[in-house]
């Protein structure tokens, strides 16, 4: 499976790309749901010999990235009713073109960081490895800042955990079995509460965007 982690991160970044250019949050989500499937193969294709340990770190991650996570967030749009994001901080085009840079940069910057890059002495399996988890995370980040309402924020947030998450991977050998399900458990834990949240934000105020926050008082 070594020959598939570089089309495996490719289709990472498209994913990300899917998310900064699209209105629907069901495509969100979606998109959400495959980058979580790639990246339990990705698991798996990057440890050598395969283990147990690579076998089931990528059945958790799909179980709870590509089914658990999306199908909590896909309920918890029912409940808001709502299914786009029609107020983001700037334009789709606008946050493509920031996705673009935002790859550019990752690369300018991995190709800095001695002991990640093959060739340099690290250990990490595959060139796009670093660069791409620099993006995704970097690309989460500005679907955080840049959309207002909060389900589109938890999907921002996720794809930043994912960008960590790959990050790990590269040092997939040397991290235990159970610290990486404890950081999958902390973000089913993490966007558990987000759903709380945004149930009681759409209950108070007839809708899901978190600038509605500004209008909380302590009774």
């Amino acid at each position: 499976m070594r020959p598939l982690i570089e089309p495996i991160l490719l289709a990472v970044a498209l994913t990300n790309f899917a998310v900064l250019g699209t209105s629907r949050m069901t495509a969100c989500v979606r998109m959400l749901a495959m980058q979580g499937a790639l990246l339990g193969v990705l698991s798996i294709a990057v440890e050598r010999p395969l283990s147990v340990h690579s076998i089931a770190l990528g059945a958790g991650t799909v179980a709870v990235k590509a089914l658990g996570l999306p199908w909590f967030l896909r309920w918890a749009m029912r409940e808001a009713a709502v299914r786009r994001e029609v107020e983001p901080v700037i334009g789709y085009m606008a946050s493509l073109l920031l996705g673009a840079l935002v790859v550019g940069v990752s690369f300018a910057v991995a190709s800095r960081l001695p002991g990640m890059v093959p060739g340099q002495g690290g250990s990490a399996p595959g060139g796009l490895l670093v660069p791409i988890a620099l993006a995704t995370l970097l690309s989460g980040l500005l679907v955080l800042i840049t959309r207002s309402k909060a389900i589109t924020q938890v999907v921002g947030y996720l794809m930043l955990e994912n960008g960590i998450y790959l990050f790990g991977l590269t040092l997939v050998g040397r991290i235990s079995f159970l610290v990486e399900i404890g950081v999958l458990l902390d973000v089913f834990v993490a966007v558990f509460i987000m759903g709380i949240v945004v149930f009681h934000i759409n209950r108070e105020f007839d809708s899901i965007s978190a600038e509605n926050l500004v209008e909380l008082r302590e009774a």
